[in-house]
């Protein structure tokens, strides 16, 4: 009986044991409606949670309520939160950024200027995505082993590190905040160190900065940011003890094959930029320049028409846009500024390369955005600002232009009134008034926007071009309309001053001249089947065929002092002497009509006033520029295979003319400038301190030690041949001395002058400190060692001379006035010889 129990028991548990199993099995299939079963999936196991910081679902980072703009790269944005999603095919490529104020602080400059420009690469490290900064002015050919080398000198220092929040949903790219970047002081993004400096700032004001907008576009990302630092010398409002500023940071994606360079040759002006390659067949690290132009190419089905020297239309023109900004009535003329150059552009092979478009309206495109780097744009900016500038976008690799924009300062038409008044309304009825006829101004405009259009294209200005044209040429009717007034728009040649009322018909303004399409042409032609090293007979040759003509001659904009008088802002013609003649003549017929020129009933003499000034300003320049010649020493660029010399000195008459010239206009009192109607009505005091700041300015620049310098070198090399210093502290002496030797009184302008020049004489012997020479393209310096040169022992030597003629005319004084002031004179220069 037991065993049958427990045997029942035990089937009755085999028999329950299946039916679980059957119905365990019945749970995990299911029938088709074809009465096939299928295997039921198996739960996944659940994952752990992401740990807190780390990679996290795409979802939970980039959530519905964020606002996407999609371009480059997408930016994800809410309240203060940008994330940047970042494509794998944009990891390890370049793209350029370029930092400028775009909204500056009162007493800062203007806004649009650029502050730093740099390489940028994306780069993936295990969890993080560096931005390293990508140095370009170091190079060797990767084939080569000293490659190895000059990667291992120039590590690429990380700008900013990221964590990666996520992986986009097909995890093709990468999720980071770039918040944190934007808003933190990175100087290379904000306010630059020499600003910092200046205006003595100790930190960034997190509570007051903010960041204003990031904007994608297919080429490029904008940042703007507004960044406010605690300063001790803020430029204005210092009770605020801090500056605001919006920043503007363009990341433009740089192309995957960079663009054939063209070499630099510094005997045609050009915007260039360097690198030093080491990879180059020479016993020492060396510099290679090229060019800074746009990419003008030929299309493959006009290859054969451009052989046969057939104008062609390039595969991508120039485009600019006109802003929208700008007002209906100037925008003709901004377009013909522009399109002036399709005739240098036709010089080098090309028909309709550069054009001027309207942008599309708000209607038409509203995404379209002059921050867009695929547009180049003439901005209209509502400033005070008298100026124009024409900045431009450049691949450092090659030196491709990839953007422009030309940032056009709503005041530019006061620069431009005055400039026009003071140099034309001697013999240009036109000129003649406070508001200029809407056809006149839009001339001007547009002689301006071909100008700064010209800096966009790689030109720089061409201050030598003026001194090809003899002056009386600029006088001629017949000559000023085919070669205008001079050879390059890109000269600071203004207006024609030099023109008399009797010249009828005489050009007023320069246009795109010979030296603008030649430089064009040698720049932008392309040279077909050759490397930019094969180019580079070609290009000499080029230049060897005009070599020697001065319409084709390039003078470098000078600053720090002028060496060469051939190349001066704001000169003409050949001669300063007699263009300087010529246009003082013209400020002598002005003046008289000054007030009938510039005053209506009604109105105050604020016109007055500024045009006074302007015609004062205009005969300083003379002065600067006949003053120049002095030591002067001209500058002709050539190479080893051209005969004659690079530096020249000034012909030992012209230098002396020029001196003498300067003693008949200014040290002799300009008496006709003393307009005592338009000082009654413009000025309750100082008349004698303007003339006084004249003269003493001009016997500053011909008593600079620099200039002395040369003075002294240019004897000890060439002996009669020279103007000696000796001989030019004489011609001075009788110019500002004169009454010593002629018996008459001195006047106040006269006296005032005098002492000036002694004031002059003791600075230099006593305070005047060496100065280190420089020729570094614009900036040009004399070496002075001040204590070991003849400078100090010579000025001594006129002190004592002046001294002794002095004294011995004090006696001969014709009024006490006279005589109080040579006493005066006597101590002034005992003190100078003796200071303690």
């Amino acid at each position: 009986m037991i065993r049958k129990t427990i045997s029942r028991i035990l089937v009755v548990l085999f028999v329950f044991g299946l039916a679980i199993d059957a119905e365990a099995q019945r749970k995990k299939r299911k029938k088709n409606k074809k009465g096939k079963t299928e295997q039921v999936a198996k739960p996944k196991p659940k994952r752990p949670a992401p740990k807190k910081g780390g990679i996290q679902p795409y979802g939970k980072v980039v959530t519905k309520d964020m606002k996407t703009d999609d371009g480059l790269f997408k930016v994800h944005s809410k309240d203060q939160k940008y994330l940047f999603e970042i494509p794998d095919s944009l990891l390890g490529r370049e793209m350029l950024m370029v930092t400028r104020i775009a909204k500056t602080a009162s007493g800062i400059g203007f806004g649009g200027g650029k502050t730093n420009t740099q390489v940028l690469r994306w780069q993936r490290k295990g969890k993080q995505i560096l931005l390293r900064v990508v140095s370009h002015t170091v190079v060797a050919d990767s084939v080569l082993p000293v490659h190895e080398a000059v990667v291992n000198s120039n590590f690429e220092p990380v700008l900013y590190s990221f964590p990666i929040k996520a992986f986009n949903k097909d995890t093709t790219g990468v999720v980071i905040d770039a918040s944190p970047m934007i808003t933190s002081d990175i100087k290379a993004m904000g306010l630059p160190q020499f600003r910092r400096t200046q205006y003595r700032v100790s930190r960034m004001d997190k509570s007051r900065s903010y960041i204003e907008r990031v904007s994608s576009y297919p080429q490029n990302v904008e940042l703007r940011h507004v960044k406010t630092y605690v300063a001790n010398r803020p430029p204005s409002n210092p009770s605020v003890g801090s500056i605001s500023v919006e920043m503007s940071n363009s990341m433009i994606l740089l192309p995957k094959v960079p663009m054939k360079r063209r070499y630099f040759d510094e005997r045609v002006g050009w915007f260039a930029r360097g690198q030093t390659d080491y990879g180059l067949d020479a016993q020492k690290s060396k510099t290679v320049t090229y060019l800074d132009r746009w990419r003008l190419e030929v299309k493959d089905e006009d290859i054969e028409k451009f052989k046969r020297g057939e104008l062609v239309e390039p595969k991508k023109p120039i485009v600019y846009y006109i802003d929208r900004a700008t007002p209906e009535v100037w925008r003709k003329y901004i377009k013909q500024g522009i399109e002036d150059w399709q005739v240098a552009f036709e010089a080098a092979g090309f028909k309709n390369a550069i054009i001027a478009k309207d942008p599309p309206s708000k209607e038409e495109d509203p995404d379209w955005s002059p921050e867009d780097v695929r547009y180049s744009v003439v901005r209209y900016l509502a400033s005070p600002i008298p100026n124009a500038n024409g900045p431009h976008v450049s691949d450092p690799r090659s030196g491709e232009i990839l953007e422009s924009d030309i940032n056009w300062y709503h005041n530019v038409m006061t620069l431009l009134h005055n400039w026009f008044f003071v140099q034309t309304a001697a013999i240009n009825p036109e000129a003649r008034s406070n508001e200029f006829k809407d056809e006149v101004m839009g001339r001007l405009i547009r002689f301006v926007s071909s100008h700064e259009v010209g800096h966009t294209l790689g030109l720089p200005h061409n201050m030598g071009s003026s001194s090809a044209y003899p002056v009386d040429s600029l006088r001629s009717a017949s000559f000023t309309k085919v070669y205008s007034t001079a050879p390059s728009i890109m000269d600071y040649a203004r207006f024609n001053y030099v023109a008399q009322p009797e010249d009828k018909g005489v050009a007023l303004m320069p246009n795109i001249g010979p030296y603008d399409k030649y430089a064009i042409s040698w720049g932008y032609r392309p040279i077909l089947d050759k490397s930019a090293k094969g180019e580079k007979p070609i290009l000499d040759q080029w230049i060897l065929e005009k070599a020697g003509d001065p319409l084709y001659r390039f003078g470098h904009q000078q600053a720090g002092g002028v060496i060469d008088p051939s190349s001066q802002t704001e000169d003409l013609g050949d001669d300063a002497m007699k263009a300087s003649a010529y246009g003082i003549k013209n400020l002598k017929r002005i003046l008289p009509n000054l007030e009938r020129w510039t005053t209506k009933k009604g109105e105050t003499y604020d016109e007055l006033a500024t045009m006074y000034g302007q015609v004062l300003g205009q005969f300083n320049r003379y002065m600067g520029h006949v003053a120049a010649n002095v030591g002067g020493v001209y500058e002709h660029y050539k190479t080893a295979d051209q005969e004659g010399a690079v530096y020249t000195h000034v012909d030992k008459d012209h230098q002396r003319k020029a001196l003498r010239f300067i003693n008949k206009e200014l040290f002799a009192t300009p008496k006709w400038m003393l307009d005592k109607n338009i000082f009654s009505k413009t000025q309750f005091s100082g008349a004698i301190e303007r003339i006084g700041g004249m003269q003493a300015r001009a016997l500053n620049n011909i008593l600079n030690a620099g200039r002395m310098a040369r003075m002294i070198e240019n004897e000890t090399l060439n002996g009669n041949k020279a103007y000696k210093l000796t001989t030019m502290f004489y011609d001075l002496r009788q110019g500002v001395w004169g009454e010593l030797y002629n018996g008459r009184t001195i006047d106040t302008y006269r006296r005032n002058l005098q002492r000036a020049h002694i004031s002059r004489l003791d600075f230099l012997l006593n305070r005047a400190q060496n100065q280190r020479g420089a020729n570094a393209g614009y900036f040009k310096q004399s070496t002075v060692n001040i204590d070991q040169s003849d400078i100090r022992a010579m000025v001594r030597g006129e002190l004592n001379r002046l001294k002794r003629d002095i004294r011995a005319n004090i006696s001969k004084a014709p009024n006490t006035t006279t005589r109080y002031h040579l006493q005066d004179a006597i101590a002034r220069i005992d003190k100078a010889l003796d200071p303690k």
